[in-house]
């Protein structure tokens, strides 16, 4: 009594007497949505991996990760806290660096033991090691200590002269079991010394080597390489983003490269314009820079007070991560536009903080910035005295996909459908692959209508899938061809609400008269 995986033996061709058990899969692939909250950050550190991608989802994620805020232009902590403060938390980090940073490094005195920190990075410089009695006689214990990190013990270090360094120095690079693996801060290197073990505390800042950041970079240096190893943007290739920005990049001569990347990855990219600029300029270099596309969102560079709580101080940051963080934390279908930012304390065009003046844009102003697909934070908003983005639009100059909603809905879908309809290649081509195909799909966009995704305002179904005979044609399929065509209406945004309001005391006021059903 055979049990076999249905395709996996001739059914044709059977010779012996028996019962042949296949077990066959479920029919109908069902597709679940791809996450719209994933958001790619690169901009420098104080600490961490340069050029490699680590998943964030706190501040406190990303300080164990790559050191506190600094309170300085492309500093990637800065964006993670304004895109925090709006409920995203789903962060794709990768720290980028100008080449020169270098990595905190102490000797301990008399001998050519030396500890190095794991990265680079002035946060290095605040390590601190400890050596002293163990827990068991005759032996010694390593503490090493950075600041928002847990301390790392590394115990019952024995051995003497140069036994003993090489064994510390073991412990240290590879751990001493399961419960303490090697250490996530330092590395080390006995140098061969021989001297006796003598106990010690000794801050990295005292002596040795200190440890830089490399944080005077470009935006070339943020775009990065797309060779292995990728660097900078590229490292988000392939990561699953749905929202990406490079931070504080202002340099127009990379706003087509970050589009052309954030198109050919289906990313939502937040570029920003230069703090201070003008209306006229920032027209003009949009359309110098070549930038009309649904993939990227340009923010007018009308920089925004933040309260940096971290560094004590109320900063001028960029307005990417604030926008980035409100579309993470917005169903795909719904646009940035009259939904509040916070932790917004003005902008540049406001005024400074506490200066008591507030300057707004005129209907003119923004006129000119919608059109010219550049986006910009603002308050007063449609609903009221908040700050918010005015414009809910992407960079693209043609109305039919100029809104956040048709870049995340289309990316969305796309990236559903790559993600799962794959499994459907190397099947043979039959009327039921076609139907099982159509039901896929129908039923992934069924899931979308049920939710609120999509819709009509005549309630009739607002996506059609066609995969038949009559868009897959023998003569297609003899060649391995299989179509689907799959059409999908999406739901518009609100953006020009008009409410005609006849008043007058000769108004003739002309009244609906419902029927009621008995």
């Amino acid at each position: 009594m055979p049990i076999v995986q249905q395709g996996s033996i001739n059914t044709t061709a059977l010779v012996v007497p028996d019962l042949y058990v296949q077990i066959v899969p479920p029919q109908n692939l069902a597709l679940n949505g791809v996450p719209t909250n994933v958001t790619g950050i690169v901009g420098t550190a104080s600490w961490g991996p340069v050029g490699q991608l680590v998943i964030v989802a706190t501040m406190g994620d990303y300080a164990r990760a790559y050191g506190p805020i600094m309170a300085r232009k492309y500093d990637m902590g800065t964006q993670i806290g304004t895109a925090v403060q709006q409920g995203a938390a789903n962060f794709r980090c990768v720290r980028a660096s100008d080449g020169t940073d270098t990595a905190a490094q102490f000797q301990i005195p008399q001998t050519t033991f030396v500890f190095t920190a794991l990265y680079t990075g002035a946060t290095g410089n605040t390590l601190v090691a400890s050596l002293g009695t163990g827990s068991k006689s005759n032996s010694w214990r390593l503490t090493v200590t950075l600041p928002g990190q847990p301390p790392e013990v590394f115990d019952n270090i024995t051995g003497s002269g140069g036994a003993f360094w090489a064994a510390l120095s073991a412990a240290v690079n590879n751990g001493t079991g399961p419960q303490r693996g090697p250490s996530q801060l330092v590395v080390t290197n006995p140098g061969g010394t021989t001297a006796a073990p003598v106990g010690f505390t000794w801050p990295f800042t005292a002596a040795g080597v200190q440890g830089t950041d490399g944080a005077a970079i470009t935006a070339a240096a943020l775009v990065g390489v797309d060779i292995a190893p990728r660097r900078g943007m590229y490292a988000l290739r392939g990561q699953g983003c749905s929202i990406a920005l490079l931070a504080d990049a202002d340099d127009p001569t990379q706003y087509a490269t970050q589009a052309g990347f954030a198109l050919s990855e289906g990313i939502y990219m937040v570029m920003t314009g230069p703090a201070g600029d003008t209306i006229t300029n920032a027209v003009l270099i949009k359309g110098y820079a070549s930038v009309d596309t649904f993939a990227a969102k340009l923010m007018f560079g009308d920089w925004v007070w933040w309260n940096d709580q971290v560094n004590g101080t109320i900063r001028l940051v960029s307005p990417q991560g604030f926008v980035a963080g409100r579309l993470a934390n917005l169903s795909p279908e719904q646009s940035s536009l009259n939904k509040p930012l916070y932790g917004v304390v003005g902008t540049q065009k406001s005024g400074t903080p506490g200066s008591g003046q507030m300057t707004t844009y005129s209907a003119a102003e923004l006129g000119v910035l919608i059109q010219a697909g550049i986006e910009v934070i603002a308050n007063p908003q449609p609903a009221g005295n908040f700050w918010g983005v005015r414009g809910g639009h992407n960079a693209s100059s043609n109305a039919a996909t100029s809104g956040d909603n048709y870049t995340r809905l289309t990316n969305f879908i796309a990236a559903t459908l790559a993600s799962g309809m794959g499994q459907y290649v190397g099947q043979v081509i039959t009327a039921n692959l076609f139907r099982r195909i159509r039901a896929t799909q129908m039923s992934f966009l069924q899931n979308m209508l049920s939710q609120g995704l999509l819709g009509a305002t005549d309630g009739s179904l607002p996506f059609s899938v066609i995969c038949d005979t009559t868009n897959n044609p023998a003569s297609r399929t003899g060649l391995g061809y299989v179509q689907s065509d799959t059409q999908i209406q999406y739901q518009a945004i609100n953006e020009k609400f008009i409410v005609n309001m006849e008043g007058g005391q000769t108004v003739q006021v002309a009244r609906q008269i419902l029927s009621t059903v008995a």
